[in-house]
Order: C-alpha cells, then structure tokens, then sequence
C-alpha cells in the first residue's frame, strides 16, 4: 500500500511540474500517440468502440458518424482509404483534446519529439511496472528542488549588499518556495478523476 501511495504521488507530482504550465510535451496530437494508435485499431477491425474512451460522452455522435463515414470512403481506393483514415485521426484528436480543455493545433507527424517522461511513462504502463518512472521522477523533482535551493543560498550572501542583490535574493526565495507548493499540492491531491474518459494532458 506504501508503495502504491508513493506511485501515485509521484505521478501527481510529474503531472503539475512538468505538464501544467505548458502542453509542449503533449503526445495524443501525434501519429504515434495512443488516441491515433486506438484509430488505428479501431479502423482495422470495423469497431468504434476503442476511441471512444478518449472523448466525453456527448461527443459519442460526432465521432460514431465520422467513423461510418470514414468506413464508406475507405473502400473507394488506397488515396481515398489514406484520406479518409487522416480525416478521421484529426477530428477524434480534435475533439479528445477539447474534452480535455487543450488546444487543437494540428495533428503532428511520427517521429515528433515527445518528452522522455512522457516516453517512461507510456512504456511503465505497456510494461505494468512503475518502478523506472518513479525513480526518474523521484530524480528530476530532487534535482530541480536543489538546483533552486543552491541559487537561493548563494543570493541570500549578498542579499544586503544592493537593492538589486536583494530583488534577486527574493526571486530566487519566491522561486523555490513556489517549487515546494506545486509539489506539496500535487501530493495532497487524491488523484482520482472524475470524469471516466478525462485524461492527463500529456
């Protein structure tokens, strides 16, 4: 059980740090995310039913029709099929990450950069084991808190010294201090979502 509550913190705690104040990382809008790797699937095998757990349930319609659709089209020839297949990929994505309150701005290319957190983080869930990411995370947190504390222990030697020493001393103090909070949050969060199709913005 301490384990699990030590999983699950840490996974809180990826998300507010590195997620939150930008989406740069983000990998549902890429070719070789897993929202197009459930397309994918879905279309191999004639069933919507694996995409419809990346979209909210008011959207079921929208999507259910663009997969007919898409279905109809795809027997037309191999262009038509790679059209169709792309037409289908860009609204599921599109509307995934409206659900999710994300901005839409294109579906990226395979090959696309995606943070190696994010790469750690998907390979923990095909593997079932968590124990690579934690301590990655568990790294990465330990490094930024040090980092912002060293910068924060040298500005306080000089922070008499000049009023401009002194705004620096009290940049790096709000920096750090802020750091913790974000961190303290994330672990005091229950980590459970409410919404069964709601996903991290990753």
């Amino acid at each position: 059980m301490k384990h699990t509550s030590l999983i699950g913190r840490m996974i809180r705690i990826l998300t507010l740090l590195l997620f939150l104040p930008a989406m740069a990382s983000s990998h549902c809008d890429t070719m070789n995310g897993p929202v197009v790797k459930d397309a994918k699937l879905a279309l191999a095998t004639g069933d919507v039913t694996p995409v419809l757990k990346w979209i909210k349930k008011e959207h079921e319609p929208e999507i259910i029709a663009s997969f007919e659709k898409t279905r109809n089209v795809r027997t037309k020839g191999i262009e038509a099929q790679n059209l169709a297949d792309m037409y289908f990929f860009e609204t599921l994505v599109r509307i995934h990450r409206a659900g999710e309150g994300a901005p839409y701005t294109g579906l990226k290319p395979e090959g696309t950069h995606v943070d190696h957190s994010i790469e750690q983080a998907d390979k923990a869930i095909e593997t079932h084991n968590v124990d690579n990411l934690v301590q990655k995370m568990t790294a990465d947190i330990a490094s930024g808190m040090t980092r912002r504390f060293n910068k924060l222990v040298e500005a306080e030697k000089h922070a008499h010294h000049s009023v401009d020493a002194g705004r620096d001393y009290v940049a790096a103090y709000v920096e750090f201090i802020h750091y913790i909070e974000r961190i303290q949050q994330a672990s005091a969060t229950t980590g459970h979502s409410t919404d069964a199709s709601s996903e991290h913005k990753h």
